[in-house]
């Protein structure tokens, strides 16, 4: 990251099963990773010892085909492979993961559909391709100025109950909801100069849809939704001008400095104004959760939890070596203005009821984000902010 400042390493994260569904992660419960090792082993030893487990399913393991947003060989990929080749290890062999990078079985969109037809049994997938499937998904990840930090997105999944409100949203769509995946914040990376609101118009960006191409939309620009694969390329021809991806480290191995002369971030208080936590996450097909022993169901939330800690950390020390390699390339870190922050929060508030007025679910996780928001200690926005905007219900 560029501000190391703006988020800081998780080293806590609470932990849910799906007996918590209801009321949220279950609350006081944080561990550090040498405790959840105690704990996966406990989970293990019980799975192995427990009497409902066939010996074939023991042997053979329930099978997941889980394909990620990542592409191959990037250190988000690489995090993800490793953890999903330990997890048969961590069930006593009763769950094995098959690692698949992004649209190695389904295209970019079309994960969760495969997940739902059984094409795929999992996905870690970037939530932001949610809104597609249903609105409510614009809200289970980053959008323009909401939630900034990391622990922020906690709170919302767990003292604020999104966590019960997303396991319902992924049942309805035939799957189970894991756990969230803490990543990055986003970058534009730009083959010309944006130095403030007012040059992005007329520029032609990828942006992934939904909520957040709105809001460029709304301050000039022309927005385009390409998948991950196809980004490169078109910069690469001039197709467009600027895209989002994802963060330092990522992005320059997948090469954008060679292909993009500019990096275009928020100001010091908020490095990145359209998706600063750009989570991703962990689902499984309904009827696969179903199948695990109830003790491994318990287990597979926590060991999403883990895996989140291990992934955030490292993308963030990837990221400390990446950005001075920016610099050696001649690649220029353009900061946009306090002013610009403003301006861009401003066109963006009108949108966030916009979506959360799409459908009751929509309603009802906007509303845990909107707590949150209002926390004494998160204080993003004030009622004068939202002044003359309603909520539906």
């Amino acid at each position: 990251m560029k501000d190391n400042n703006s988020q800081t390493p998780i080293i806590t994260e609470t932990i849910a099963s799906d007996s918590d569904a209801s009321q949220g992660i279950r609350a006081g419960k944080s561990r550090t990773r040498r405790d959840f090792l105690k704990v996966a082993a406990a989970g293990s030893a019980a799975a192995v010892a427990a009497p409902w487990v066939s010996n074939v399913q023991a042997q053979e393991g329930i099978r997941i085909r889980m394909q990620s947003s990542w592409q191959p060989g990037t250190t988000g990929y690489k995090t993800f492979e490793t953890w999903a080749n330990s997890v048969q290890e961590l069930t006593s062999g009763e769950v094995r993961i098959e690692p698949f990078p992004a649209g190695a079985v389904a295209g970019a969109f079309e994960v969760a559909d495969a997940v739902r037809n059984g094409v795929l049994e999992g996905q870690n997938w970037f939530t932001v391709y949610w809104p597609g499937k249903m609105p409510a998904g614009v809200f289970l990840t980053a959008y323009p100025m909401g939630l900034s930090m990391p622990h922020q997105w906690d709170m919302m999944f767990g003292a604020y109950g999104g966590f019960g409100i997303a396991k319902d949203l992924y049942r309805k769509q035939g799957q189970e909801f894991l756990g969230h995946v803490h990543h990055d914040l986003n970058l534009i990376h730009s083959k010309v100069p944006l130095r403030s609101l007012d040059d992005f118009k007329g520029v032609k960006i990828r942006m992934p849809g939904g909520i957040v191409a709105e809001t460029f939309a709304s301050i000039g620009a022309r927005t385009t939704l390409l998948p991950g694969s196809e980004v490169y390329p078109a910069l690469e021809k001039g197709t467009i001008d600027a895209s989002d991806y994802t963060g330092a480290a990522v992005n320059y191995e997948l090469g954008f400095w060679q292909v993009t002369d500019y990096i275009i971030m928020g100001p010091p208080s908020t490095p990145c104004l359209h998706q600063a936590v750009d989570l991703m996450d962990i689902g499984i097909n309904r009827r696969v959760f179903e199948r695990m022993s109830p003790q491994v169901q318990d287990l597979m939330h926590d060991l999403v939890a883990a895996y989140s800690r291990e992934h955030y950390a490292a993308i963030q020390a990837a990221n400390a070596e990446a950005w001075p390699k920016y610099q050696e390339k001649g690649v220029e870190i353009i900061h946009l203005s306090e002013e610009d922050a403003d301006r861009f929060r401003k066109a963006a508030i009108p949108l966030w009821f916009k979506w959360a007025n799409k459908d009751p679910d929509a309603t009802r996780l906007f509303k845990a984000h909107l707590r949150t928001m209002q926390d004494p200690a998160v204080a993003l926005i004030t009622d004068e902010d939202i002044a003359g905007q309603q909520l539906n219900g």
